[in-house]
């Protein structure tokens, strides 16, 4: 999973490191010079190795980005191949190049870094496109699991397809996917919704715009925050089941199971829980919705939000239609009123 969950990265300097590099980011140095190939040192990779050469020739004008998924929590849940890649990349783009630094410690990679993430991608972009377009081979990484996950980096794909650059991706770990396929919810549909808001009113909004999706819901979210969100959740889905997931390959790895409203229960309870979080939510369904009152949900909303935004909540969550519960909201506004100025 990749980002701070509280929102407040520091923001690495374009060179990566640490190292100063001046007002502009400095481009790292090759290894092996543009242009030239790399020689296969007949080891026990020899096979990747000539399958990368194979299909991505190092020649001038033809560089590669390669998109390489890197492990969201246990070391050993990389690749013989991504390491091949990075291993021969002319460079490594990352995240933050001391989460990205560790990694590549652990596996003896010694290799250039320069950092590309939400607070210098602008300026860094370019920079990486000049590189490809000269012929060097890039690859991209996140802090953890499969890039482009809540990250900048589908702007660099974007730019070198138009560029006629070839990308090419090393697939792996994604927190996403595997809190789905241990949630017990439904596989066959589901839509991720990265992060969820840090306000109540603005979690329930996202709840109510995706009410009506016909697929598990997918969210990160921060421990402190998890008890809350999942009470709003609850408030605007209904008690659907759900699931929990943390520290995702550690040796702490969880997964709670159950009604949205149990669970917060269980959270506000027993504190927050350690580790990164991702929330798995089911699709709404015959067999996941509860009867509906409409009066007691506009009432709850209508406590919070403006007659306009609570009927779109409560439209969304009860897949009634809007016009019907906006007139309804209307009204039970005018009751409240009409008994506050008589009493």
């Amino acid at each position: 999973m990749k980002g701070s969950h509280s929102g407040q990265r520091s923001k690495p300097r374009p060179g990566g490191g640490g190292q100063e590099s001046g007002n502009q980011p400095q481009p790292p140095q090759s290894d092996t010079p543009s242009g030239t190939p790399i020689e296969d040192d007949g080891g026990d990779d020899s096979i990747v190795t000539a399958a990368i050469e194979a299909v991505h020739p190092r020649l001038a004008g033809h560089g590669c980005l390669a998109l390489v998924a890197t492990p969201i929590g246990n070391l050993g849940d990389i690749s013989p191949r991504a390491l091949d890649w990075l291993r021969r990349a002319d460079f490594i783009a990352c995240e933050d190049s001391r989460v990205s630094g560790r990694l590549l410690q652990h596996y003896g990679i010694a290799k250039k870094l320069m950092a590309y993430h939400d607070h210098n991608a602008d300026e860094v972009r370019p920079i990486l496109m000049e590189h490809l377009q000269g012929g060097a081979r890039i690859a991209l990484i996140s802090d953890a699991g499969t890039p482009l996950i809540s990250d900048p980096g589908y702007k660099l794909v974007r730019a070198a397809a138009e560029a006629g650059i070839k990308v090419t991706a090393l697939p792996g770990p994604s927190a996403p996917v595997m809190a789905l396929i241990l949630s017990g919810l439904p596989t066959d549909r589901f839509l991720f919704a990265g992060f969820l808001p840090v306000k109540s009113a603005a979690r329930r909004q996202v709840a109510a715009e995706l009410a009506a999706v016909p697929a598990s819901l997918i969210f990160f979210e921060t421990a402190p925050r998890l008890a809350e969100s999942l009470a709003d959740l609850a408030a605007v889905l209904g008690n659907r089941p759900a699931a929990v997931a943390r520290e995702l390959t550690k040796l702490y790895e969880e997964v709670r199971r159950g009604a949205l409203d149990d669970l917060a229960a269980h959270y506000r309870d027993q504190g927050p829980p350690r580790g990164e979080i991702v929330l798995v939510i089911a699709p709404p369904s015959a067999e996941t919705t509860i009867a509906f009152d409409l009066d007691a949900a506009l009432a709850e909303a209508l406590g919070r939000m403006s007659v306009k935004d609570a009927a779109a909540s409560v439209a969304a969550a009860s897949g009634l239609k809007r016009r019907v519960v906006y007139a309804r909201a209307l009204e039970l506004a005018r009751q409240a009123d009409s008994e506050r100025d008589s009493g």
